[in-house]
């Protein structure tokens, strides 16, 4: 009988990478701004949910700061891309 946990890990990460090769493409070669955009905002929440997994795995809270910190930050890159796509200037 397979472990659920490595059932998991047998599916899970041939999947991730791909993923990450996939979002790596696309945020080198995207066609247009918001695509590169995109494209960085699924790899940096993959990783954000990834370093969530293994704060739960190790049972730790001190490592659930860093995804947080993580995923805000890419929120707050989108308001700023989406704010100079908009009015094409940079700052207030």
């Amino acid at each position: 009988m397979i472990e659920p946990l490595t059932l998991v890990l047998a599916i899970g990460i041939p999947l991730y990478l791909t993923a990450v090769i996939l979002y790596s493409i696309r945020a080198v070669k995207g066609p247009t701004i918001p695509d590169m955009v995109l494209a960085v905002d699924s790899l940096s929440y993959d990783l954000a949910v990834f370093l969530a997994g293994i704060a739960l795995y190790y049972k730790t809270p001190f490592m659930m700061a860093p995804p947080i910190m993580l995923a805000l930050w890419v929120y707050l890159l989108d308001i700023y891309v989406s704010k100079y796509l908009i009015t094409r200037e940079v700052g207030v």
